[in-house]
Parts: C-alpha cells; sequence; structure tokens
C-alpha cells in the first residue's frame, strides 16, 4: 500500500515537473512559436483556446473540474476553461483553501500566457496576509495599480494622507474609518450615520476635517479617487506592516 502510493506520488511529481518544463516559458512571456507548439502537444492542449493564469501564495493542486483543465508549475496554474467560464475554477480554488491567489482575466493561447501570469500577480499583491480570498484582477484593478508600483503608492500615500499619518491613532482610525463606511454606502451621509451609530452631522463633520487634512474635496471627481487611491495605499502599507 505504502509502496503504490510512493509510485502514485512520484509519478505525480513528474508529470508535474514535465508540465513545469513545457509552461516555464510560455510563463516568462519568452516562448517562441515552436516552444509554443511544443507545449500544446506535450501538454494535449489547444494553441488557441479560453486560458487564464492563476499564481498563488501557497502550491495547492486543484484536480480539473467544470469542463477546466488545470496544469500546475508550482504555485502557478494555468487553466483551459469551460463553458462555465471563470467562475467555476474560481471557486474550486476557494473550496480547495488555496488562497491567496490572484486569478488574470481569461486570454486567447497559450502565447499569451506570459501577460496572464503577470496580471495575476499583480492580482495577488491585493490580497491581505494571511487571507485565503482568490480574487480576480478585474475586480481589484484600482488596487492591483496601486500595488504594482510601490514606489508611486508611498508617494501618492505620503502627498495625500501625509498629514493625516502624524494625528494620533486613534483619531486617523476614526477618521479612516469613517471615511470607508461612507465610500460602501455609496457617498450617503445618512446611511453612514447609521452604519456607524452616530449622527449624521457627526458623520459629515469627520468627512470636512478628512477633506482640511488632505486638501482634497469629496465632491471633486479628481480629488476623490486620488482620496480612494491613498486608502487603498494606506490598506496594503499597513497589510505589509
Amino acid at each position: 500500500m505504502r509502496r503504490d502510493a510512493w509510485a502514485a506520488a512520484q509519478q505525480r511529481a513528474g508529470t508535474e515537473t514535465s508540465a513545469g518544463a513545457l509552461l516555464g516559458p510560455l510563463l516568462a512571456g519568452s516562448a517562441q512559436p515552436h516552444q509554443v507548439r511544443r507545449a500544446a502537444q506535450g501538454l494535449g492542449l489547444p494553441e488557441r483556446g479560453r486560458y487564464a493564469v492563476v499564481v498563488l501564495g501557497g502550491a495547492v493542486a486543484v484536480p480539473d473540474g467544470d469542463g477546466a483543465r488545470w496544469c500546475w508549475c508550482g504555485k502557478v496554474g494555468v487553466v483551459l476553461l469551460g463553458q462555465g467560464g471563470l467562475a467555476g475554477p474560481v471557486g474550486l480554488l476557494g473550496e480547495a483553501g488555496a488562497g491567496p491567489g490572484g486569478v488574470s482575466p481569461v486570454v486567447g493561447g497559450l502565447a499569451e500566457l506570459g501577460l496572464a501570469r503577470r496580471l495575476a500577480g499583480a492580482a495577488l499583491l491585493t490580497c491581505g496576509p494571511g487571507t485565503r480570498e482568490i480574487v480576480t484582477l478585474d475586480e481589484r484593478l484600482p488596487t492591483a495599480l496601486v500595488a504594482s508600483r510601490p514606489e508611486l503608492s508611498a508617494r501618492l500615500l505620503a502627498e495625500v494622507f501625509g498629514p493625516l499619518l502624524v494625528l494620533d491613532p486613534a483619531e486617523r482610525a476614526l477618521l479612516v474609518g469613517t471615511l470607508e463606511v461612507w465610500l460602501e454606502c455609496g457617498g450617503s451621509v445618512g446611511r453612514a450615520a447609521v452604519r456607524l451609530r452616530c449622527h449624521r452631522n457627526t458623520v459629515f463633520n469627520r468627512l470636512r476635517r478628512l477633506e482640511r487634512l488632505t486638501s482634497r474635496s469629496l465632491s471633486h471627481p479628481r480629488e476623490l479617487v486620488e482620496t480612494v487611491l491613498a486608502l487603498d495605499a494606506l490598506r496594503l502599507s499597513a497589510a505589509r506592516g
């Protein structure tokens, strides 16, 4: 029994090593046309098809399902999608406890896996440490933009939220928390007040204080965008410790 299990494990390891050797150049974005053809033949996959890439924080094998086929190269998985699209594979990853993980948009063939790998990596950067979440790039695009350029993220945080960072931590948390709830409530002061269990004037006053500190108006579209992106930068900075 042990010998059979060992043999099965060795076979799986050999299969994964072979798949990794074929997928490596594709995922690196450096594959030549002959390497794409060789990978397609070796893996039994079509050169053109609906593919996505997932980058995980840890290596977890996910079985085929929902019409999808998986190939793994360490912590990076390539999935040939079935009729159900991305929803099924993302759900399987979540059920397997595979997170944190970032999932790329769908690309049109094996030759585009390098781009998909980079985009999946950008999605993974938006996941908090210790979480099990599986996120697609498209649901985290603004945060991924901030996370992908740490030097610009740090500059944005200092430029917009600099005056908040020198406040007492409790006061800063109060103002930032109020902003987060107000955004989650679609910019409604009344709904935010209900969520925060305070008077709507209290919410209004906190937001006005935040506007004075940041020199950004929450009613000005461009300045609101800067504030929201700076909030993402603050969350990422806090998550990294």
